[in-house]
Formats: C-alpha cells, sequence, structure tokens
C-alpha cells in the first residue's frame, strides 16, 4: 500500500509539473486537463490567503520590524540556481563580517538585479578535486541525467558547451535515485553505444551528485562528469556585481 501511494504521488508531482510547463493546454491529456480547476482553486484560495494575511501587515494588526533584506527567488519552478546565489551572497556578507540569515517566505521585495548560472567546468566523482575543462566534451555524445526543477536550462547548458549529440533523462525535482533508476540509466547508455559504437558520457547536476554520490559508481564503465556552475550577477539598472561589495 506504502509502494502504491508513493508511486501515485510521484505521478501526481509529474503532472503537476507537466501542466506548469505546458504552452499549451489543448494539447495536455484528458487527466491533465481535468486537475487545471482542482489546481486553478488551490492557487486562487492560496493568492486569497496570501492578499489576507498581507492587508494584515499593511493595516497594522501584525506588527512588524524594519530589516534590510536580499530576497533571491523568482515566480518559476526550482532548478534556477537560487541556492548557488543565496551561498553567493552568504560569502560575499561573510567577508565583510556579517552573519546572515536565512528566510524563505518575503512578505515585500524589491528587485535588485539578475542572474544567470555560467558552466564553469567539470569532475569526476570518482576524482573530485580535479577541473576537467569543459571541452571535454567537444564531439561527444552526452546523456544528460537530471532531477531539478527545470532541466531545460541544464540540458541547454551542456548543448552550448559543443557535444556532438545530447540526449536527456529527466526525473522531478528532489527525486534521489535508486538502483532501479540507475539499470534504466544504464539501458539508454547501451543503446546509445550500440547505435554510435563507442561510450556516451554521462553528465548530472552538482545538485544532483551531492545528493548521492555513492549510487553513480554503479554506472561504470561509463563516464560520469558533473557539471560545476558559477553564478554571474548581470548589470541592471546600474546595479552589478559591485553592489554586493
Amino acid at each position: 500500500m506504502l509502494v502504491f501511494s508513493l508511486l501515485t504521488m510521484e505521478k501526481l508531482k509529474q503532472a503537476v509539473k507537466e501542466i506548469a510547463y505546458s504552452q499549451n493546454q489543448a494539447k495536455l491529456s484528458n487527466l491533465h486537463r481535468s486537475l487545471i480547476p482542482f489546481l486553478s482553486f488551490a492557487s486562487s484560495l492560496y493568492g486569497a490567503v496570501l492578499y489576507i494575511r498581507h492587508s494584515l501587515y499593511r493595516s497594522g494588526f501584525f506588527s512588524k520590524n524594519s530589516l534590510l533584506v536580499i530576497s533571491v527567488g523568482n515566480l518559476t519552478w526550482g532548478g534556477n540556481g537560487k541556492t548557488p546565489m543565496v551561498e553567493f551572497i552568504a560569502k560575499r556578507l561573510a567577508d565583510y563580517g556579517i552573519s546572515s540569515l536565512i528566510l524563505t517566505r518575503p512578505n515585500y521585495v524589491k528587485e535588485l538585479s539578475k542572474s544567470s548560472m555560467a558552466p564553469s567546468y567539470f569532475f569526476e566523482p570518482r576524482n573530485i578535486s580535479t577541473k576537467l575543462h569543459l571541452e571535454v566534451l567537444h564531439d561527444a555524445v552526452v546523456l544528460c541525467v537530471s532531477a531539478i526543477g527545470s532541466p531545460d536550462a541544464f540540458v541547454l547548458a551542456v548543448e552550448k558547451i559543443g557535444p556532438l549529440l545530447v540526449y536527456r533523462i529527466d526525473f522531478n525535482d528532489h527525486h534521489s535515485f535508486e538502483i532501479e533508476d540507475i539499470h534504466m540509466i544504464r539501458k539508454r547508455l547501451r543503446q546509445l553505444e550500440y547505435k554510435f559504437g563507442y561510450k556516451p558520457i554521462v553528465v548530472i547536476t552538482e545538485k544532483d551528485y551531492d545528493r548521492d554520490p555513492e549510487i553513480l559508481k554503479h554506472l561504470h564503465p561509463f563516464r560520469v562528469l558533473v557539471l560545476c556552475s558559477e553564478m554571474q550577477i548581470l548589470p541592471r539598472k546600474g546595479c552589478d556585481e559591485d553592489c554586493f561589495r
């Protein structure tokens, strides 16, 4: 019963994700479209509760303190680099001896700047201290494996590096790889090896590597590379990286 419930919940999360990313709801399946009214109602209810809460703060019913807050977030799903951005800011503050407190639900926000994640280097799980240049993927067949909220950005970043071909396997955000997943990945790798005559390279995100480094060893003898990215602050309205100094 527990296994059935977990499988059902996983399918439900996948369906909600597909609805959220869909550009044309008319192309969704009947099952997906049947969920839209419920999701719309839940969204409206959540929005109403937030509106009431904010109104109570604005009216003075709830007390508030005036503090300088740096908000990191957006209106999209996970996997957009929010965690590296928070790490970037926290390190900057620490350089000046400022201790930071990380919260998750700000009431009032003001946009400071935009950022992007730029691929920096690779490392192999068996040798994490060695940095490999991005050119290691040139002319290679790549299988991107990820369990993040926005895998498209990850795959696009890998494609821009310049491999021969890029294939992908996407799991739900925060999914923990199981041995069954490894078997499926290995099966796909063998298919690609048979098709092209040489072994493809597996590329995963640093976030997925940190979740369970040990299980990736089961992909041997296929090569696994972990993509590391750096936060870049993009100038906006006269504000750039110097604003954080």
